[in-house]
């Protein structure tokens, strides 16, 4: 067991795997981040993979929260009590950004607010075991069942957009019959987060492949369970790598912004600013 010769071979062999690891999560994350342009405004640069992406328009939100209602249905969001026990626990995947009116007595305004899907996501890069990753179209994802609840990603995220299950979520009998089969519940301990729907995503991906063919706009564009329920139509979704399609047409009017665009996340949703007058 002493044998220095032995040793030697096993740490080369230790050594070898251990570059080979990194060489693969290197040209993973590689594969992940290729082709993802600044998003704003979309080129015509030939891409292996889509860039999903969001446009909401400010202009025709009326902010009725038909969008937040929706992803809690579709996405089985689990809901907490409002005692305070509870408090700063909420979990949303969307919600609404107040913000406060910029003239003396006007109302306050906001907007709809889910997870901006960077393209450089601060998240992606503190999570210690992989749990959260970007995959090659652009949607930031997260395994449930690798989350150890660290909760560095949360830490990480400068928009907030991630909730922690402080509990094990509690579905009544009725609840349970409205659970959505196509996405899995939570158990008590890990993150969570908005998708971009990538269930929705995956089942037309499904759907396209056995009729032998391409994905179309149009039905992209309401796909999200939030731009679906949009009675505004506000909200417009699609693949900001096609120059043609209505997002990335959306991605380059002269209003549109991003949130904290200064720090170099890139974000995959894109706000047109209110211009009424």
């Amino acid at each position: 067991m002493s044998d220095p010769k032995r040793r030697s071979l096993l740490k080369a062999g230790v050594a070898a795997l251990g570059a080979a690891v990194l060489g693969k999560q290197t040209e993973d994350r590689a594969e992940a981040g290729h082709g993802h342009h600044r998003s704003g405004p979309p080129g015509k640069a030939d891409h292996a993979h889509p860039r999903w992406g969001m446009v909401i328009d400010l202009d025709r939100c009326t902010l009725c929260s038909s969008c937040t209602t929706a992803c809690r249905q579709e996405n089985n969001v689990p809901s907490v009590g409002p005692d305070d026990d509870h408090r700063g626990a909420l979990i949303e995947w969307i919600g609404i950004l107040w913000q406060e009116p910029e003239q003396p007595g006007a109302l306050p305004t906001g907007m709809p607010f889910p997870c901006q899907h960077c393209a450089d996501a601060p998240c992606v890069k503190v999570c210690p075991v992989g749990a959260t990753f970007k995959s090659p179209d652009g949607i930031t994802m997260q395994i449930w069942d690798r989350c150890i609840g660290c909760r560095y990603c949360m830490v990480a995220c400068p928009y907030g957009r991630r909730s922690f299950n402080w509990e094990e979520p509690e579905w009544s009998g009725t609840q349970v019959q409205m659970l959505n089969p196509d996405v899995a519940t939570r158990p008590g301990g890990v993150v969570e987060k908005c998708t971009f729907c990538h269930h929705r995503i995956r089942r037309l991906r499904e759907d396209a492949a056995v009729e032998g063919r391409e994905l179309r706009d149009e039905e992209l564009q309401r796909l999200p369970a939030c731009a679906a329920a949009c009675p505004a139509e506000a909200i417009t979704f699609g693949d900001l790598h096609d120059p043609e399609s209505k997002v990335a047409t959306q991605a380059r009017d002269p209003r549109r912004f991003q949130l904290l665009d200064y720090l170099g996340t890139d974000p995959s949703v894109i706000y047109l600013k209110r211009d009424r007058r």
